[in-house]
């Protein structure tokens, strides 16, 4: 599985790499509200909503919706601003059904990549969306009802709300890695233009990467390494062609794709750090997992962590033959889980207990991806 998005044609000068204080806003609300998917920021998280006003936080309780399980597009802007102010300016100038539709894409929306009628004027969509925000409990509810029946008063409220975090602690984490994502920004451009996109991608996440025909087309191809599958084009809005990559300091390990019809694609990835681990691919978790799902090969696990041991060891241990145990082994060692080294004319295999033990954390990263 991945997402796609479809660059064919598309001037270099139209893949854009910029941060976004209002995107980097609704990855920090995102870890408050959903700790357990960023391990390493459980001190900020802990501190920050210890520290919040009963009133702040109850207004987050309200709209939480808007980037708990994801974010919502109207929080990854396309063309960021270098303030949060500038860029709420710009999400005022989106007109009424355009906004409400895109706030609800995430958690009331049938797909995410076909475009539905807004619920402001098809009254089909508006039920489906009352329905299913009251399935999520009465806050959503209520917050929806509001959007529906009042969706300029309501986004006035919401302004005030980012405003109002701005102004209780995400001013000083601006201040702080808004020059970090910056730098790593204008380093990924300076990539781009040097080296080209092949390069660039990789180097922004490892599960980036280009696919480009090989028939002398010209097609190109952005591929996102994700579960989720999706698939867009740079020109996806017909007025405004290009893609937008925003860096993140708070997004580990998610890795983001804003591709709803009619918008422009953005992806907000993490900006590598020495703490963080490097991601490993959807497919070699799946093949560590799938090799350790046969009964025999986690017999063998159970010796191979112990000490390092022979096929015939093996063979012996388990009353199976020599080449059952070469089968298993060759498994567990393409699937990167074991170790081989020769001593004399001996072959030992032994258990690689850091690629085990990261194994629960690349899933995790992966699903979370």
């Amino acid at each position: 599985m991945a997402n796609v998005i479809d660059i064919t044609g598309l001037p270099p000068e139209r893949i854009v790499f910029a941060p976004s204080p209002l995107a980097e806003l609704g990855a920090a609300l995102h870890a408050l509200s959903e700790p357990g998917h960023h391990p390493g920021l459980h001190g900020w998280v802990t501190a920050t909503n210890a520290a919040l006003k009963t009133d702040l936080a109850d207004r987050l309780c309200e709209a939480d919706f808007l980037w708990r399980s994801s974010r919502s597009d109207i929080l990854l802007p396309a063309h960021p601003g270098s303030t949060l102010a500038e860029e709420l300016d710009e999400l005022d100038k989106i007109d009424d059904e355009r906004f409400v539709a895109a706030a609800f894409e995430i958690s009331c929306s049938a797909t995410y990549t076909r475009a539905t009628p807004s619920p402001l004027v098809d009254a089909e969509e508006r039920a489906r969306v009352r329905e299913m925000a009251a399935a999520r409990g009465p806050r959503q509810a209520a917050f929806t009802d509001r959007m529906l029946t009042d969706p300029d008063g309501l986004r006035v409220w919401l302004r005030r709300l980012l405003e109002d975090c701005e102004d209780a602690f995400f001013g000083d984490i601006w201040r702080r890695v808004g020059i970090q994502l910056a730098a790593d920004a204008r380093h990924k451009t300076e990539l781009l233009r040097r080296k080209g996109l092949a390069e660039t991608l990789p180097a922004t996440s490892i599960a980036l990467s280009l696919d480009e025909a090989q028939d002398g087309s010209g097609g190109a191809r952005i591929v996102v390494d994700k579960l989720a599958r999706g698939r867009t084009t740079a020109f996806a809005s017909p007025g405004d062609p290009g893609v937008t990559f925003l860096p993140t300091s708070f997004g580990w390990p998610h890795l983001l794709v804003s591709h709803a019809p009619g918008w422009r694609p953005v992806l907000q990835y993490p900006v590598a750090s020495p703490e963080l681990p490097a991601p490993a691919t959807l497919e070699l978790i799946q093949q560590r997992l799938e090799a350790l799902g046969h009964p025999m090969r986690m017999r063998l696990c159970r010796t191979l962590a112990r000490g390092p041991h022979t096929t015939g060891e093996l063979a012996n241990a388990y009353g199976i033959t020599s080449p059952e145990v070469s089968r298993h082994v060759t498994t567990l060692k393409k699937a990167g889980l074991i170790q081989t080294r020769r001593r004399g004319r001996y072959v030992l295999h032994q258990l690689d207990l850091q690629v085990v033990a990261r194994l629960g954390s690349d899933f995790l990263e992966g699903v979370l991806r």
